[in-house]
């Protein structure tokens, strides 16, 4: 018997909450979906630390207000670590300091605990394929917090960009997360995903929230 493929093997899940009334039922309803294989359930940021060292992990749904060592730490130390693992935060917490630690310390996703199952499980697919998601409180408030404050001066975009990479990052800025972006454009997600990771690499666009900032800096949301 041939051993599974990389892209037809489960994604291999990390639940890490410090409420068992939440980490328990939520691996449990995730563990149904067909491509996900909760291998791991932590109560704290050093018990998801041991599951990524024990490995292999591909995506961390993980609680912000944990004891020992908190989401936003976690996260940090996973992308310093283990930069293949990917982090969805799923938190109660929706406020403009929680949203921003948690994307610079390199989360890919981050929702409320409003969000659906299918809804989890669509930002831990993308967040596999190295997409962001966030939901639209989140992408909302992350907007109006980055126009609130004042815009410092900073890298320019390159002159290199091509028209279609501008238009991406212009639809960044507007909040709209890569499903949307294809479908305004009428390209697939995976060609939005390609324009997003040649953009990110000829900016120096660190990551989603950077993507907003610089779109804005540069007058294009």
């Amino acid at each position: 018997m041939s051993e599974p493929t990389e892209s037809s093997r489960p994604l291999r899940v990390v639940v890490a909450d410090d409420q068992a009334a939440v980490r328990e039922p939520l691996a449990a309803v995730l563990g149904l979906a067909e491509d996900i294989d909760v291998v791991a359930a932590a109560a704290d940021g050093n018990g998801v630390l041991d599951a990524a060292a024990a490995g292999p992990v591909d995506v961390v749904l993980m609680d912000l207000r944990m004891p020992v060592l908190d989401g936003i730490e976690t996260t940090r130390r996973l992308s310093d670590e283990h930069p293949e693992v990917a982090v969805v935060v799923l938190t109660t917490f929706a406020d403009d300091d929680s949203i921003l630690a948690a994307l610079s310390a390199g989360a890919r996703g981050y929702l409320t605990k409003n969000a659906g199952r299918q809804d989890i499980v669509r930002a831990i697919r993308a967040a596999a394929a190295g997409q962001s998601v966030l939901d639209r409180e989140v992408q909302d408030r992350l907007l109006a917090t980055v126009r609130a404050r004042p815009t410092a001066s900073g890298p320019q975009l390159p002159a290199d960009l091509t028209p279609r990479e501008r238009e991406v990052l212009t639809l960044i800025g507007q909040g709209l997360p890569n499903r949307a972006i294809a479908e305004k454009l009428f390209v697939s997600e995976a060609t939005v995903k390609t324009h997003i990771n040649n953009l990110f690499a000829k900016a120096g666009i660190r990551d989603r929230a950077d993507a907003v900032r610089r779109a804005i800096a540069a007058g294009l949301a």
